[in-house]
């Protein structure tokens, strides 16, 4: 069974969403403090965090901050904080989704089991990594090695969280060809475009590009993504 931690002070939500989430199958601890969060997770073998990012005892942003400092754990930003400034905070401290409030739980529900899902199949993928026909791409001094799921670029090591990385791979695996906003949804986050945010793929392409520092990946106006370096198989 899939493990959920839930941060979120406001008792009546908290109970509400746990309530959906183990209907759905899944073990929910539910924490109301940063301080108990931590508790959690030192504790418990969590596949998925949720979390507010107003908490009474501190910031979630710097929650999931320590998070990222220790794993690649699934994280999504649940909060009031509407603004696009707010929502690049949210991704730039390794978020994997940001939902705003109000919200609907059957959303919410949908990108959970999207991301358990991916989270299966990369587990898959690892437990058979000896079938892949390549193990390897390069790009322009970007390596992606799929024996362990690292990143370097020009030989210096790049954390990026999973969801960067296979959105990297999806760009790599495809290099040279037009990828629309929906196929990278589709692929990346394993959801349509009706229940993410417009600034979703366009954040977290920039913030790839960044991390990289290539110019590699180009938006193609009203059409998608592509990376266009020559990419090398082994």
């Amino acid at each position: 069974m899939k493990t959920i931690l839930l941060v979120e002070d406001d008792k009546s939500l908290n109970r509400g969403i746990s309530f959906k989430l183990h209907n759905e199958g899944y073990s929910v601890f539910s924490a109301f403090s940063v301080g108990e969060a931590k508790n959690f997770y030192r504790n418990e073998n969590i596949d998925l965090i949720i979390s507010d990012i107003t908490l009474p005892d501190g910031d979630g942003l710097n929650f999931g901050q320590w998070v990222r400092s220790k794993s690649d754990v699934y994280l999504i930003y649940l909060t009031a904080l509407d603004s696009e400034i707010d929502i690049v905070n949210g991704y730039d401290m390794g978020a994997d989704d940001y939902i705003t409030k109000p919200f609907s739980v059957n959303i919410l529900t949908s990108k959970v089991n999207a991301l358990m899902r991916r989270l299966e199949e990369k587990e898959s993928g690892e437990s058979n990594s000896e079938s892949l026909a390549y193990k390897i791409l390069t790009s322009e001094g970007i390596e992606v090695n799929m024996y362990d799921m690292s990143v370097t670029a020009n030989g210096k090591s790049i954390n990026l969280s999973k969801t960067e990385l296979m959105l990297l791979i999806y760009l790599m695996e495809n290099s040279e060809n037009i990828i629309s906003k929906e196929k990278i949804l589709d692929r990346v986050w394993g959801i349509d475009g009706q229940f993410v945010d417009d600034n979703t793929v366009t954040v977290n392409i920039s913030r790839l590009k960044s991390k990289l520092s290539t110019g590699c990946i180009s938006n193609v106006r009203g059409l998608g993504y592509i990376w266009t370096g020559k990419v090398a198989r082994r």
